[in-house]
């Protein structure tokens, strides 16, 4: 038989006997011979040129240089990729009238911020792709732009979507009671404008992905570095036209996300298309230049908000204003509006009062969009109340202790429903604002700041209660239309070994899931945790589900690998209990032994079990059949969220002659409900918290009048290091949610989502002597000096 011709100048292209793909190292050319030139298919690489304008029609691009550059595979314009992925738009069902413009993977007409990817090119190399990309020409015609919230929303200004009569992306109102007639009879009114700087994630590891789609199987796999899995093969399979089971997501441990790695990037879709187009598997990776003009952006709010309350100092209504810019898309399939809608339902949610307002306006803008970013809305929602209490406690003379005893809700009196609609099941203030209180001996610190103030040394201290939306239900994203998984599904096996493997929905970003769920099976079927192998990540072999996500890790991943590991161990105590002739309840496991349940002693190790099971099942009872696999999924379905709670504490420094603010220490109380992982929830609170002083002192992305990102690299964009960590104390109170079993509740975005606002008290606690106030983060120094009319 003939060798089978292979074209070597035309890649993954055969000629005569097909050869199939997967196969295309085997023995091919007679007995024991290899063809040596023929190899699977190689990686290309492919890079991006960029938008140098904010907002500029696309007048026409000349590619013809990058296209004859050698090793150049493809050079890929919006219009190419246009006619293989159908349009995304950002909105859900539920935000009634939100809109936003269709998305394609490239432009094809016009740009909308600067940095937008507008070419592809994919060679050999990211080397060779980005020589190419210095031959590609691009007609640009610039348009007029919008950069700020006050442009944005001027009558008659430009827009962003040509389509439109305005940039307004959503409107929404809530109103919860007789708000006028209660300012019009407080005793004391409080009343701020608060500004929130944009800020990006920084992660550890940039986005990346891998896309290689095979022609002759129709199949594509791609390796992306997400949270989401799941919901990445629903979008490539819908957009791209390909059946859902021949798509194959696989994330594997990512170096980081707090959110960013949730959402539809053009770069990633666009990465998609290019690998259908050339059969041959494509991989970027975003430089970090890119990751600051690309990466979603979060917390772009101003707020005005006033308080009333009664005489004694006791909250009778909020009444709040949010304007939040996006960029000038909503990002897809979660929208950019959910930041703001949980900013003004977050408001005021530890205390108690009945008279709500709050109006919420979501803009577009010429910039990258925001979107969900760690503790999505709750640093907002937190600052702004929080600032307020502090305010009216000044006004009235009170400690801030003492006006939020007066006030939180009491932990007797739950369930709740707060102004603003949430239900809150049980929650803990009042045991941690005590706790608080004896951690950061207080009236030690107080009886201090007030001895160093006479040496002129000004110390500040800051209090910020928090309630955090952790366990989301199908009410946060699925009653929007959005195929986004609110349940999770595990799968445990038994091994031949004796072992236990777990196949798990729950994705792994470095914040402890497989040690979390290892350590809850480990501990529920009663073996070593070193026995247990938990696999993430994977939508061929891992069951679907929301992954991770909203802090759900352990409230629903934890559940649903407790629920199934509850039913494998009863199976396996039932095929025990038939060859030692017992009952199923009084046996046990522990240690990887089958035992008495009474009085422990050994009876057989459950290998034996799987030994019998798998090879010699003829010995068991005629008409046995072990199942030493099971599945289990679980969906939250008592409360639409497990909310948690907390309060933390700030003390800190500033230099009134430089502006300079120095973290001294931090504490923090929270309430996880049943803490399974001290260690990983105290360093979960310690990096969130870090975040959140990024956020306060350091981080902001900065534009020039022009659209143009001023700071989009890490030596002028600041994020906290080392040196500016303080010491963190952590205290807990564990109030279990009854909603599951293991009654844990999320604890990834605690920390982030009260420290600004602690700062921000702190640091106006420590310019009280000069009568000096902030209200905008992040507090630089420029904004210390200017607020002491110092510069």
């Amino acid at each position: 038989m003939s060798a089978p011709l292979i074209s070597l100048d035309r890649p993954n292209s055969y000629i005569g006997r097909s050869v199939p793909r997967p196969n295309a190292k085997r023995l091919l050319a007679g007995r024991g011979r290899y063809i040596s030139d023929l190899r699977l298919p190689r990686m290309l690489y492919a890079a991006f040129l960029r938008s140098p304008y904010a907002h500029a029609k696309i007048v026409a691009i000349n590619v013809e240089q990058a296209r004859a550059l050698e090793s150049v595979h493809l050079v890929a314009v919006g219009a190419d990729l246009a006619k293989i992925c159908t349009p995304w738009i950002g909105t859900l069902d539920h935000f009634k009238g939100m809109t936003s413009a269709p998305q394609l993977p490239l432009p094809l007409d016009r740009v909308v911020w600067a940095g937008q990817a507008v070419v592809a090119v994919v060679a050999d190399s990211r080397a060779i792709a980005e020589d190419a990309l210095e031959l590609i020409e691009v007609d640009y015609d610039e348009l007029p732009l919008v950069v700020d919230i006050d442009g944005a929303r001027e009558s008659g200004g430009p827009l962003i979507n040509p389509d439109s009569v305005n940039n307004v992306c959503f409107r929404s109102q809530l109103d919860s009671g007789a708000v006028d007639e209660a300012f019009a009879h407080a005793a004391h009114v409080v009343e701020e404008e608060l500004s929130f700087g944009r800020h990006t994630a920084v992660t550890l590891e940039p986005r990346a992905i891998v896309a290689d789609y095979d022609p002759a199987a129709g199949a594509l796999t791609v390796h992306h570095a997400t949270q989401t899995p799941y919901q990445f093969q629903d979008l490539y399979s819908r957009h791209y036209g390909i059946p859902e089971a021949r798509v194959r997501v696989i994330a594997t441990d990512i170096g980081g996300s707090f959110g960013m790695k949730l959402h539809v990037y053009h770069e990633d879709m666009a990465v998609v298309g290019l690998s259908i187009l050339l059969g041959r598997p494509v991989k970027y990776v975003a430089d970090r230049i890119e990751s600051f003009v690309s990466d979603i952006h979060a917390r772009d709010h101003r707020v005005h908000a006033r308080m009333a309350l009664d005489a004694k100092g006791e909250i009778l209504a909020m009444d709040v204003v949010d304007l939040t810019a996006i960029g000038a898309f909503s990002t897809y399939p979660r929208t950019s509006v959910v930041e703001g809608n949980q900013v003004i339902r977050l408001m005021g949610a530890p205390y108690r009062f009945k008279n709500y307002r709050a109006a919420l306006e979501v803009i577009f803008q010429n910039k990258v969009q925001t979107s969900q970013y760690r503790a999505v809305g709750h640093p907002i929602a937190c600052a702004v109340t929080e600032r307020l209490v502090d305010m009216a406690a000044a006004k009235l003379g009170l400690d801030p202790f003492a006006i939020r005893a007066r006030n939180v809700i009491a932990d007797d009196a739950y369930p709740q429903t707060s102004p603003t609609g949430y239900r809150f099941e049980a929650l803990s203030h009042q045991a941690c604002l005590k706790r608080l209180h004896e951690m950061m001996d207080y009236d030690t610190l107080r009886a201090e700041q007030a001895e160093l103030r006479k040496r002129g040394v000004h110390r500040g201290i800051g209090i910020a209660a928090f309630v955090e939306i952790t366990n989301p239900s199908p009410a946060f994203y699925g009653v929007g239309g959005a195929r986004i998984s609110s349940q999770d599904g595990a799968i445990l096996s038994l091994t031949p070994s004796g072992e236990v493997r777990c196949l798990i929905s729950v994705t792994e970003q470095g914040q402890g899931t497989e040690a979390i769920i290892s350590q809850i099976v480990a501990d529920q079927f009663g073996v070593a945790q070193e026995h247990v192998r938990v696999i993430t990540g994977d939508t061929e072999v891992t069951p679907h589900g929301g992954a991770t996500w909203a802090c759900r890790g352990a409230g629903i991943g934890g559940e649903t690998a407790l629920q199934a590991t509850r039913a494998l161990k009863r199976n396996i105590l039932e095929i025990a209990a038939l060859i030692l002739q017992e009952q199923p309840s009084s046996l046990d496991i522990i240690d990887g032994e089958v035992v008495d349940a009474v009085t422990r002693n050994q009876r057989m190790p459950i290998s034996e079990i799987a030994r019998i099971a798998y090879f010699r099942s003829d010995t068991l009872p005629p008409g046995t059949q072990a199942q030493l696999t099971v599945s289990h999924h679980f969906a939250p379905q008592g409360y639409p969220f497990a909310f948690t709670n907390g309060i933390q504490g700030c003390s800190l420094e500033v230099d009134v002659e430089t502006g300079f603010i120095k973290v001294l220490k931090h504490f923090i109380v929270e309430d996880c409900g049943r803490v399974i992982n001290p260690m990983l929830v105290d360093e979960q609170l310690r990096g969130g918290i870090v975040q959140g002083l990024g956020a306060a002192l350091f981080e902001e992305c900065r534009y020039s009048e022009t659209g143009q990102l001023v700071n989009g690299s890490l030596a002028d964009y600041l994020v906290p290091m080392p040196m500016e960590m303080p010491d963190i104390v952590i205290g807990h109170v564990e109030t279990p949610t009854a909603d599951t079993e293991l009654g844990a509740k999320g604890v990834g975005e605690a920390g982030t989502a009260a420290a600004s606002a602690c700062v921000l008290n702190a640091v106006n606690d420590a310019l009280v002597p000069f009568d000096a106030t902030i209200n905008s983060i992040p507090i630089t120094p420029t904004k210390v000096l200017k607020a002491l009319k110092r510069f």
